[in-house]
């Protein structure tokens, strides 16, 4: 029995042998380490190579007060830690790289080794690959990586399309850097809403507490659905007389619905401005609430976002006095060719970026009494309460008691958004609003936005909220516009 097992034995092993993964190699770009300077620490088990061309793109990228520059010399400082009192063998041999995920007990889940350029790799090009830049470099190295290590697989990592695609032409395997997403699909990001079903007061009416406290309608409901809800998401029946309610409390197996303000009725308008839609509605409970202190309002354009957000701010700083001034920023990326530099101070350089404030700011104060005479003081007023400021000269402030709007956040990469949300202090709301179908910053796409990123972060939490824009009420002509164009 014991002959017979013993192969059997030797079989099974062999077996697992082969089930064993194969070893992996990524060579990344130097633009993966300019979008994200973790990247070296987020490919787990698996081993980093870095070209010799890359160390010499990130050194001539290290000047400047750009993102990119910023963070090719975090990159640097990391790469410097690495290799402290590392001999020339240990270089060969691969430095371990300290894993960016935690397990259990404070321990971290298995790392790979860092690897350098240390020798000439002898690869030969294709003749139909002209040029000797940085990226056919690149290309060559990856390719006597493969030939080096036959038994690896070797993967290039790139944010660039087309060395992805050249890449491709050549055999190599090519992927983008996809570490940084915070969620899989764009589709998979929340609205902030849900229909409820039609049987919904039939499964989750039994047992329903309901009450008034400061002249708002509250409900208690159990049931199957309140398992799936989210502190500060609406919920609504489509029906002709249906309620509009927002997830106040989550409780064991029941949610405390409170039923929200219809801003639609001219009696409940912000600041002259009524809700069009239910979106709209909820949209404005949100930014009227003051125990919510951060919003995400998404939204194709046209949609709303930023008058809405506007007559909230102003109602919420001259009428309630609730804040002492609002703040108005975004990133100043241009739709067409840089008209250069602009003079003037930080806020008149800033005005031709603010287009769209300078526009809301003309119909929030058109129907304002008293005429020409009238509409003139109001503007000089607003001008004195609403200030412009760039994403420049945020660092290092503390804003207080601020109604804070970050208009075009979907150009912002996480790193800028978490600087912005950290300067809010005591008493600030601050609202971001964008479309992700819209993004002009390189590298950024709507998984990996700024915008998405904190949508994802701050779900669930009990001081924040977000609604999605649907449908666009600009006028017809923008209307039809977006649908045909």
């Amino acid at each position: 029995m014991t002959a017979r097992t013993r192969p059997l034995a030797a079989a099974g092993s062999k077996a697992r042998r082969k089930k064993q993964p194969a070893r992996r190699i990524f060579v990344l770009d130097t633009n993966v380490l300019m979008h994200d300077p973790t990247a070296i620490f987020r490919f787990e088990e698996h081993d980093v190579y870095i070209p010799m061309t890359v160390l010499e793109e990130l050194d001539a990228g290290k000047k400047g007060l750009s993102e990119a520059a910023r963070n090719v010399r975090q990159v640097s400082r990391f790469l410097d830690e690495l290799m402290q009192n590392a001999s020339k063998a240990q270089i060969d041999r691969g430095i371990a790289l300290p894993s960016a995920v935690p397990v259990n007990h404070g321990k971290r889940a298995p790392a790979g080794r860092l690897y350098f350029q240390t020798q000439l790799l002898t690869s030969v090009l294709p003749d139909s690959l002209p040029g000797h830049g940085a990226d056919n470099a690149i290309l060559a190295c990856t390719l006597a990586l493969q030939q080096k290590f036959r038994n690896a697989r070797v993967t290039l990592v790139s944010k660039d399309i087309n060395l992805r695609i050249k890449a491709s032409i050549l055999g190599v395997q090519a992927e983008d850097y996809s570490s940084d997403k915070t969620i899989e699909d764009a589709d998979l990001l929340s609205s902030g809403f849900q229909k409820l079903p039609a049987n919904f007061w039939e499964k989750h009416g039994k047992g329903m507490e309901s009450w008034q406290q400061q002249g708002r309608t509250f409900y208690r409901v159990r049931g199957p659905l309140v398992r799936e809800w989210q502190p500060n998401q609406f919920v609504y029946d489509a029906g002709a007389n249906g309620v509009e309610a927002i997830v106040r409390k989550l409780e064991d197996d029941a949610a405390v619905l409170e039923l929200t303000i219809d801003y639609r009725t001219e009696r409940n308008n912000v600041w002259g401005v009524s809700a069009r839609n239910r979106e709209q509605n909820l949209a404005l409970n949100l930014l009227m609430d003051p125990e919510i202190d951060f919003v995400t309002v998404l939204g194709p354009a046209g949609t709303g976002k930023t008058l809405m957000t506007l007559a909230a701010g102003l109602a919420q700083t001259l009428d309630h006095n609730r804040f002492g001034e609002i703040i108005m920023t975004r990133v100043t990326i241009p739709l067409g060719e840089d008209i250069g530099f602009l003079p003037g101070t930080e806020e008149e350089k800033m005005e031709p970026w603010m287009g769209a404030l300078m526009d809301n700011l003309e119909v929030l104060t058109q129907s304002q009494p008293g005429g020409s005479w009238g509409r003139a003081a109001t503007n000089d007023l607003l001008r004195h309460r609403i200030k412009i400021r760039s994403l420049n000269f945020m660092r290092g402030r503390t804003f207080l008691n601020r109604f804070i709007i970050i208009d075009e956040a979907q150009n912002l990469t996480p790193k800028q958004m978490k600087a912005l949300v950290t300067r809010a202090g005591p008493g600030t709301k601050m609202v971001c609003l964008g479309n992700i179908a819209q993004i002009d910053t390189p590298y950024l796409t709507e998984t990996t936005s700024g915008l998405t990123y904190v949508v994802n972060r701050f779900h669930g939490w009990a001081h924040s909220g977000h609604i999605t824009l649907v449908r666009g009420e600009r006028s017809r002509l923008a209307d039809y516009a977006s649908e045909v164009l």
